[in-house]
């Protein structure tokens, strides 16, 4: 199950300048791959002399980067693409270049439907396809209207420009980096085997490449990403079997790389070498995104989990044996189909037992093609909300104590932006916390010990600590 269903709409890509070359809006909907993905697709571009705008106004290239994951996730496309049609007949009047591509999950689902009911759009180009996006584009240019969805056979990581330094300085101190993709889980209630494939992994060498390059362009902290990041395996140099563990000890020997995250893993694949990664990487920080979405043993067979609550709260104790101060967080969906107020407060237990620092919850939604659709039993929508309710209510009032339990504590944290005060800067803390501190002194990318002054629904306050 991948993060997807926890996010909301992702920040836009930063501007590239280049007044004579072509423009592209990238919009950018759904999870961290989506946002990783954008950046590649704009990496592909560049190569093809396009530069990033923040004005739509001003693009002569929109791309949708989209989600499936979400309720109505495609009507939400069509509506945009409406708005983007009347932009289109505006350019043309004008006698200007303006195309349209959609990319993401809802391409892959819906391909050739995008075409027949939004006639303005050129390309449709899946996650697995994007690499051919500026082909699909000089197709389009010539007047076909293209769809690229296919799995392609190809290694599409091989056929992307590598991002030059001066634009992974102008994204950030911190990058994801994507490792493997696809999910072979196939939960009943998840769209992503079908929208993303089978489970494939990168090379290591590939994935370590990537990393020097990101820490050679002064990125301190990398979040890996996959659909079951931790379903990752490859060969090491002697032609070892290696799983995500392995990977993390590899990468925290890069120079320059000073914090290391993954995300979205699943319980079935955290094995031990991973757990033992957990108690040996400092640079390994301590948080976790574990997903459960259920704490009843039935409810979690018809949503072909493939564990059972025991063994999910088993696992949590191994992880906290060696790491006592890691935080967890998780992923909760209530009603759904056949889920009993008793199913339910399984649920309710899980979480009191495990004390969740942060956690995504939501009302069960069908999503057409998935099992989870065609089973009967459907819990009302007013259930839903109610469950939803108290369940969220737990979930806030556990983050608020963990918020609270940091206070004047001293942590490091990582300098990632500006605040809105002079002289106040934003970082992180090990638990992916924004901490808020005056530190005039310090700059973006330094790492800073501070003492936790305040706390408040989504954030940290601190002071800089001397010496």
């Amino acid at each position: 199950m991948t993060q997807d269903i926890a996010s909301l709409d992702a920040p836009d890509l930063p501007v590239r300048d280049g007044s004579n070359s072509r423009k592209v809006f990238v919009k950018t909907y759904g999870c961290q791959m989506n946002v990783y993905d954008s950046g590649r697709m704009a990496d592909a571009l560049a190569r093809d002399g396009y530069v990033q705008t923040e004005d739509m106004q001003d693009a002569d290239l929109v791309l949708l980067n989209t989600c499936h994951i979400r309720e109505k996730a495609a009507e939400k496309v069509y509506s945009a693409l409406g708005r983007l049609r009347d932009m289109k007949k505006e350019r043309a009047a004008e006698g200007r270049e303006f195309m349209i591509g959609v990319a993401g999950c809802v391409a892959q689902a819906e391909g050739e439907e995008i075409l027949r009911r939004a006639p303005a759009v050129d390309v449709v180009i899946g996650p697995q396809t994007y690499h051919r996006l500026p082909e699909a584009l000089k197709r389009a240019r010539a007047g076909d209207r293209v769809v690229e969805t296919d799995y392609a056979v190809e290694d599409k990581f091989e056929h992307l420009p590598a991002t030059d330094k001066a634009k992974i300085r102008a994204r950030g101190v911190t990058a994801f980096l994507t490792v493997q993709e696809g999910c072979d889980k196939f939960c009943t209630f998840c769209v992503v085997p079908y929208t993303r494939g089978s489970e494939v992994s990168r090379p290591l060498a590939q994935i370590l490449d990537e990393a020097k390059k990101l820490a050679d362009g002064g990125v301190r902290e990398i979040t890996l990403l996959g659909q079951n990041v931790n379903a990752w395996h490859g060969q090491g140099r002697n032609g070892e079997s290696l799983t995500l563990g392995d990977l993390l000890y590899e990468l925290a020997t890069v120079p320059g790389i000073a914090r290391l995250r993954y995300t979205t893993s699943h319980p079935r694949d955290m094995d031990d070498r991973l757990i033992e990664a957990h108690r040996d990487l400092r640079v390994l920080m301590p948080y976790l995104h574990l997903p459960v979405q259920a704490g009843s043993d039935r409810i979690l067979k018809a949503m072909n989990r493939r564990h059972t609550a025991a063994e999910y709260l088993t696992l949590i104790e191994r992880i906290r044996a060696v790491r006592p101060d890691i935080a967890m967080s998780g992923d909760f969906i209530v009603g759904f189909p056949g889920e009993t107020d008793a199913d339910f407060e399984a649920t309710m237990a899980l979480i009191k037992t495990v004390h969740y620092a942060q956690a995504f919850s939501f009302k069960y939604s069908t999503r057409p093609g998935t099992p989870g659709a065609e089973l009967g039993d459907q819990v009302d929508d007013a259930v839903k909300t109610e469950r939803l309710e108290r369940l969220q209510a737990l979930l806030f009032e556990q983050q608020r104590a963990f918020n609270e339990g940091c206070m004047d504590k001293e942590i490091d944290i990582l300098l990632e932006k500006p605040g809105r005060m002079p002289g106040q800067l934003i970082g992180r803390s090990p638990w992916l916390q924004s901490v808020n501190v005056d530190a005039k002194a310090s700059q973006i990318g330094d790492i800073i010990k501070v003492r936790i002054t305040g706390t408040g629904p989504n954030s940290l306050f601190s002071e800089l600590v001397a010496g």
